[in-house]
């Protein structure tokens, strides 16, 4: 395990709950390194941004960037627990599997579902996810992650089923697309036969954060039914962002596709 590392965690820790601006010597004391170690580590963290210098007295202090981690790790934590009442309600609306999503690097994390009570339907599980731009709450997710995420992604789009799109244009296009309508579709780009809408889950700072879908069978998730449950799933979006403190309404629908 790499010592440096853990060191400057405890570091970023000492400032982080200290109430007070903090000199070299008064932290190495604390967290039992030598100054020059304890400055190199200071350094670095300024460097990063964690961590300010205050040239007149020498002293360092946390900045907000640590604040704005923590604050987007918490609405993570809370998502779960705020959308709990909106889920089965989503499931009984539109006879279809539900699933609440997060956004890991390039792909999507199944953090709660409910199954369809139909025989036939979406298998998932929790823990467990698919490439963010295979599905719908992934489509969700990245399409509001800004032009750089989306133009990574646009760079390594593997094929999946006939359907997978592959296009880096295309799938920009596709961002477009939800981005205005405000909700996304899966045709079948993931498993075959299996299709999906997905609405964006914003915080209180506005940000979105998860997504919230449905998924089925391409033999009942038909491109009109589809359209016509994907007002359902917005609204669905828009109760559990409310509930996370999001001041806005829900994001415009068009039944265009």
């Amino acid at each position: 395990m790499d010592t440096t590392f853990l060191k400057g965690l405890r570091m970023l820790q000492a400032l982080s709950l200290s109430d007070r601006p903090r000199g070299v010597t008064d932290l190495a004391r604390e967290l039992g390194l030598t100054k020059s170690n304890s400055h190199r580590l200071l350094k670095t963290l300024v460097h990063a941004g964690y961590a300010q210098n205050n040239s007149e007295t020498a002293k360092y202090s946390a900045t907000l960037k640590v604040w704005e981690l923590g604050s987007h790790v918490l609405s993570k934590v809370d998502v779960k627990s705020a959308a709990s009442a909106y889920l089965q309600p989503l499931a009984d609306k539109t006879g279809e599997s539900v699933h609440l999503s997060l956004l890991v690097e390039n792909s999507v994390v199944y953090i709660d579902k409910i199954d369809s009570a139909q025989p036939v339907r979406a298998y998932s599980q929790i823990g467990k996810g698919a490439p963010a731009y295979c599905v719908a709450t992934g489509k969700a997710l990245l399409a509001f992650q800004g032009e750089d995420a989306i133009a990574r992604v646009s760079e390594k789009l593997e094929v999946h089923t006939p359907r997978t799109i592959t296009d880096s244009d295309e799938f920009k296009r596709e961002m477009a697309r939800v981005r205005q309508l405000g909700y996304a579709i899966n045709r079948g780009e993931w498993r075959e036969g299996v299709c999906g809408v997905g609405a964006p889950i914003r915080d209180s700072s506005r940000q979105v954060i998860a997504a919230v879908g449905i998924s089925g069978p391409e033999s009942r998730m038909k491109p009109t039914f589809m359209r016509e449950q994907a007002l359902i799933v917005i609204q669905t979006a828009d109760l559990i962002s409310k509930a996370l403190g999001y001041p806005g309404d829900a994001v415009a629908y068009r039944k265009t596709a």
